[in-house]
């Protein structure tokens, strides 16, 4: 058998191949930018130089607790320095890092507590009853240690025997740390929300997080020394892995303990920031404050946002108040977003309401996904560009998870046909764009014809008067299913009555597709603004 000249004794070495990691991000910022400010929170800065030492002391104090290679740190902390911290010292002693959703309850943390086998537990004194309560129904008896946020005093008591600066300044600033064997080994363990059992662990790779760190400033058009307000919670898919992507450019995060009003725009303008990201409700917390406590910005900020697309008012308020919203999509499955709705500056010739058809999109692959595709699950074939005919969005490439921890089944299943089955539906459009339609199960299937929860959500949300919309099924004797909407009014709705409604769906939608319910109420939302569709299908079962 022949060889080819560029196979032979050209070999992987140590001068020209190394695994690839997000952490060397932080050294290299830390070697040529040792005093750009990297963290601010409240009264508090911290250089790059600083930074990247307090990581260091960090992994020499787990190793030095025992915490090495596989092990599972878990952390339950809000946007705090802390939370930057553990995104580099927890692996650079070789440990996976599981951020927990800072608003679950007790027996979803002993959960993933045990499913993660965790070693060593941190967590922000401001959740000590719950954490407290769930390490008592936890079999794992991990090392506890609580972190005491000296600018934003907390009240809950001190568990473990150690407070986190203290544990950390028993590290050695001098410490090796460790490259991963190889750039496919853990680097985090992230929960999936678990509304139908338990919640399923994503894992992610060094290589995963390298590679979608990078993507994200590309997307992001992220400069040299970017300033980022930390809006979108830091524990949701590694914070769409931001906390890599700003020591890619040198950036400052700002951190931000509570997403408050007042606080947004202070921190905005007092900081000059540049980008950040959250949900859709975010934006409306923004713009529902107080006109004093509002505060004119110098330069336009990228705001960039997931989930259901902003209704058109939303979009148009957001640009008058100097924000460009771009909408992104993905799953905890892939890092986060990994798709982008790519503007074109031939859409800005269009006017708002088309403008706003346009951004409702999902869009097209990050740089970094090697594959996306809208696809019929059963035969896997793709889907016509037509932007009607319904598949299920399907991923491909390097920033896909390596599966679900202890669960090969569900991750098989994941995988099937080579693809990530995202559970997603939607369409894709002649020009290459996909545009989501609904979650598999949100399929409402009414008389045999199928209605997109999402289509008739499009239209309450075009109501002056209705502020937040979602519709789920509602058995009907008839028809099998109908929808029924639950909808949060503002004052120009305040005289609304569930008739009204129905009619506005009806003169914009076929008739069948309108609700034949209306619950006025607030909506119940995640700690990231997605609304609990799960809680809104359990009441309807109870109306």
């Amino acid at each position: 058998m022949s060889h080819s000249p560029y196979d032979t004794n050209l070999d992987k070495t140590a001068a020209n191949h190394q695994p690839l990691t997000p952490l060397g991000f932080l050294e290299r910022s830390a070697e040529v930018f040792p005093n750009h400010i990297a963290v601010v929170h409240g009264n508090s800065k911290t250089t790059y130089r600083e930074f990247y030492t307090r990581c260091l002391k960090l992994a020499s104090a787990l190793a030095q607790k025992g915490i090495g290679k596989n092990d599972t740190v878990s952390v339950m902390l809000s946007n705090t320095p802390p939370m930057l911290d553990v995104h580099y010292g927890v692996p650079m002693c070789g440990a996976v890092l599981h951020a927990m959703n800072t608003r679950l309850d007790a027996a979803i943390i002993a959960f993933q507590l045990d499913h993660a086998d965790t070693k060593l537990l941190i967590t922000d004194r401001e959740y000590s009853a719950t954490v407290k309560e769930a390490l008592a129904m936890a079999k794992v008896k991990p090392i506890v240690i609580t972190f005491d946020d000296l600018e934003f005093p907390q009240t809950g008591e001190m568990l473990g025997d150690v407070e986190y600066e203290e544990f950390i300044a028993g590290g050695d600033e001098n410490y090796q740390w460790l490259l991963p064997d190889d750039e496919w080994d853990a680097i985090s363990l992230n929960y999936t929300s678990g509304t139908t059992g338990n919640p399923k662990g994503v894992v992610y790779s060094h290589r995963g997080a390298y590679l979608l760190a990078q993507g994200n400033a590309l997307t992001a058009s992220m400069a040299k020394h970017a300033v980022y307000l930390w809006t979108l919670p830091m524990f949701h898919a590694n914070g769409w892995c931001f906390h890599w992507t700003l020591s890619v450019v040198a950036g400052t995060h700002i951190c931000l303990r509570q997403v408050r009003q007042k606080a947004m725009w202070d921190a905005i303008v007092d900081n000059d920031v540049t980008h950040m990201c959250g949900a859709p409700i975010v934006m409306s917390t923004l713009l529902a404050a107080d006109e004093k406590d509002k505060r004119q910005l110098q330069r336009e900020v990228e705001f960039f946002t997931a989930a259901a697309p902003p209704p058109e008012a939303v979009l148009a308020d957001m640009k008058d108040a100097g924000f460009n919203v771009t909408h992104l999509y993905g799953l905890t499955e892939v890092y986060g977003p990994a798709v982008v709705n790519d503007w074109h500056e031939a859409w800005n010739d269009l006017d708002l309401p088309a403008q706003a058809a346009m951004k409702a999109r999902q869009g097209v692959r990050y740089t970094c996904l090697e594959g996306l595709s809208v696809r019929d699950p059963q035969t896997m074939q793709p889907t016509p560009m037509d932007g009607e005919t319904i598949g299920e969005i399907m991923f491909r490439g390097n920033v896909v998870m390596k599966g679900y921890l202890n669960n090969p089944s569900a991750t098989k299943e994941s995988f099937e046909g080579g693809w990530f089955h995202s559970g997603d539906l939607g369409v894709i459009h002649e020009d290459g764009y996909i545009q989501l339609k609904d979650r598999s199960k949100d399929i409402i299937i009414s008389g045999g014809e199928n209605i997109s929860s999402i289509e008739v959500e499009d239209v309450l949300y075009k109501h002056e008067g209705i502020d937040t919309a979602a519709v789920v099924a509602m058995e009907d004797e008839k028809w099998g299913e109908t929808p029924c909407a639950f909808v949060e009014v503002n004052s120009k709705g305040s005289d609304l009555s569930e008739a009204d409604v129905i009619k506005w769906c009806r003169e914009h939608l076929a008739h069948f597709k309108a609700p034949r319910k209306v619950v006025f109420e607030e909506i119940p939302k995640t700690s990231t603004g997605k609304i609990q569709k799960f809680v809104l299908r359990q009441k309807v079962r109870e109306l």
